[in-house]
């Protein structure tokens, strides 16, 4: 009969071993556990206010300049696509059409990223041939980058 106990070398060597998820992405599906909990509790007649202070909260716990970096972003939003709804979606600032998120804003501090990232998921019009970028790295938002964010934004929702 073989022994099924490891060494304590063999042990530790394993602890150091990657187990499948982060902490930041166990951390990320929490996040998206809670959201799907207050949702149902909140049920469909739920009000756009309450995404939105959601999404706001969600910013406000962001350190500087990733805050200053998602307020824009937020009013961009906004005003290029005023039919997107706001929410959280893992943890992230999000936006929605018919419920599902077209557009968010992941800080840098979500993953330990290098910069921040606006992604795009599928329900975003963006397609463009066989090709497109559905991510962009953000590391600071100038007037050309808000005007190309407004526009992106403004496609994705139609």
């Amino acid at each position: 009969m073989t022994s099924t106990k490891k060494s304590a070398g063999s042990s530790a060597k394993a602890e150091k071993s990657y187990d499948g998820f982060t902490d930041e992405e166990r951390d990320a599906m929490k996040e998206r556990a809670k959201e799907l909990k207050a949702s149902a509790r909140r049920g469909s007649g739920a009000k756009k206010a309450d995404g939105e202070s959601d999404l706001l909260a969600k910013i406000a716990e962001m350190p500087e300049p990733e805050r200053a970096m998602a307020e824009r972003i937020h009013a961009i939003v906004q005003a290029s696509a005023p039919t997107l709804s706001s929410k959280t979606w893992y943890g992230m600032p999000a936006y929605a059409k018919d419920g599902k998120v077209v557009c968010f804003f992941q800080s840098a501090g979500k993953f330990n990223a290098r910069y921040a990232t606006l992604g795009f998921n599928d329900p975003a019009n963006l397609d463009d041939g066989s090709m497109w970028p559905t991510a962009y790295a953000l590391t600071e938002l100038t007037a050309a980058n808000e005007a190309k964010i407004g526009e992106l934004v403004a496609q994705a929702a139609s």
